[in-house]
C-alpha cells in the first residue's frame, strides 16, 4: 500500500490472548500468532528496530495485535506504549496502532492512549447481530460497540472496525446488515475476515459434531464482496480481507473447511471486478450480433456456439488501474476465462491505466476482423 507516494507499512507487535478473558467459538491465540507468552519490553524495542532495518522511506505504524489490548493491566499497556511512542516521538513511525475489544474501551483507557500518543484504535466487532454474538460466545453486544465507537470517535482517534463472515447463526443477510451498522459508526478503515475453523477451538468441536457447517469458499466470496462494496462505497478504506498465510501457523490440520484461500482479497476484489465489467462486456458483445446480422453472418438471435463464424468480431480493451489489474484478470484468470468463454464475437484484450480509480474499469471497443477466422 502506498501513501501520499510513499510505501505504507505496519510493524506488527503481537500479544496474544493476553487481557481476554473470553473463549470465543473462532479464537486459538495459540495457532493465530503462533506464540505461547507475552513479549516483554525488551523483546517489543528489538522487534521494532529489526523492522525498521528493512523498512526504508516508508511510512511506517507500530500496531498491537493478537490480544485485548486495553484489556491488559494499565501499567503494561503504558509500558508497550512507552516503547513504541520514542519511535514515533523520534519521527521514524508516523502512528501507534492497536486492537481492542468493544468493551475494553472507557474514558480512563482513552485517556491513557491519548497519552501515549495512539493514533488508531480498531474494535473487534465481528457481527452486528447480538444473536451471532451471543453464539459465538463474545461476551459483548452490538450496542457496546456502537458505545465504543461513539467515544473513541469523539476522543480524536481514528476508528476501525473488524467484521467476520459466517460465524454460527449467520447469514447473507445479516453479514450485509453489519456492514451497514458499521458504515453508520464512521469508522477510517475495516477489515473483513470469513470465519476459519482451527483445532483446538470450540468451533472445531461444533464442526466435528454437525453443529456447525461452514461456508463453501464460494458462500464467503459472495458475502464478503457484498460487505466490501458497501464499505468501499462510503470511502472506508479496507485494510485486510481475509487471512494472509503467515496468520495461520500449525503443523498441519489447524485449518478445517473449505473456506481458507491464501489469495482471499484476490477472489473478492475478483468477483467485484467481474460484476462491474460483465455489463460492459455484455452491451459490447450485444453490438457485435448486431454487427454480424447486418452483415449476414448470422441471425441476431441465433445461439451461441461453435457454429458462430469468428470472421466478424469485436476487439475490446479492458482497462483498469495498475494495482487493480490483476483482480480484473482474477485469481488463476478465472475472469479472463469466464469472459472468453461468455463473449464468444468479442476479442479482449487486458490494459492497465493509472487514470482510473482502483475498482473501475473502462471498456474501449472497434470493429477487428479476427486474424483466425473459424
Amino acid at each position: 500500500m502506498k501513501k501520499n507516494g510513499k510505501k505504507h507499512a505496519i510493524i506488527p507487535i503481537f500479544i496474544p490472548h493476553l487481557g481476554c478473558p473470553y473463549d470465543c467459538v473462532f479464537c486459538n491465540q495459540r495457532e493465530i500468532t503462533a506464540r505461547t507468552a507475552a513479549p516483554d519490553t525488551r523483546q517489543v524495542d528489538a522487534t521494532i528496530k529489526q523492522w525498521l532495518t528493512t523498512l526504508r522511506d516508508a511510512e511506517v505504524e507500530i500496531a498491537f495485535y493478537g490480544g485485548s489490548f486495553t484489556g491488559i493491566p494499565m501499567e503494561m499497556q503504558s509500558a508497550y506504549l512507552d516503547v513504541a511512542k520514542k519511535y514515533k516521538d523520534s519521527g521514524v513511525v508516523t502512528k501507534l496502532h492497536l486492537s481492542t475489544r468493544p468493551d475494553f474501551i472507557d474514558e480512563e483507557i482513552l485517556e491513557n492512549l491519548r497519552a501515549h500518543g495512539v493514533d488508531v484504535i480498531e474494535l473487534g466487532a465481528q457481527s452486528f447481530d447480538d444473536r451471532v454474538l451471543a453464539l459465538s460466545n463474545r461476551g459483548h453486544t452490538a450496542d457496546d460497540t456502537r458505545r465504543a465507537s461513539r467515544l473513541i470517535r469523539s476522543y480524536g482517534f481514528e476508528l476501525g472496525i473488524q467484521l467476520m463472515i459466517g460465524l454460527p447463526g449467520d447469514s447473507r443477510e445479516s453479514c450485509v446488515m453489519s456492514a451497514r451498522e458499521a458504515v453508520k459508526l464512521e469508522p477510517e478503515l475495516a477489515r473483513l475476515y470469513p470465519t476459519i475453523v482451527l483445532d483446538d477451538t470450540r468451533l472445531y468441536q461444533m464442526y466435528r459434531e454437525g453443529l456447525y457447517t461452514p461456508l463453501t469458499r464460494e458462500e464467503a466470496v459472495a458475502t464478503t464482496a457484498d460487505m466490501y462494496r458497501i464499505l468501499d462505497d462510503a470511502g472506508i478504506r479496507i485494510m485486510r480481507v481475509g487471512l494472509k498465510s503467515t496468520d495461520i501457523i500449525g503443523d498441519g490440520g489447524a485449518i478445517n473447511g473449505g473456506t481458507y484461500h491464501p489469495a482471499f482479497r484476490q477472489l473478492v476484489e475478483g468477483r467485484i471486478a467481474r460484476e462491474k465489467i460483465e455489463p460492459l462486456l455484455e452491451k459490447a458483445s450485444s453490438q457485435a450480433e448486431a454487427q454480424a446480422a447486418d452483415a449476414g453472418d448470422v441471425s441476431a438471435g441465433e445461439e451461441r456456439g461453435a457454429n458462430i463464424r469468428r470472421d466478424r468480431t469485436l476487439k475490446v480493451d479492458v482497462f483498469s488501474s495498475p494495482a487493480w489489474f490483476s483482480n480484473m484478470i482474477g485469481n488463476s484468470g478465472e475472469n479472463r476465462k469466464r469472459f472468453a468463454e461468455e463473449f464468444l464475437r468479442l476479442n479482449i484484450r487486458y490494459r492497465s491505466d493509472p487514470d482510473i480509480r482502483d475498482g473501475e474499469f473502462r471498456v474501449v471497443v472497434k470493429e477487428d476482423p479476427a486474424e483466425d477466422p473459424a
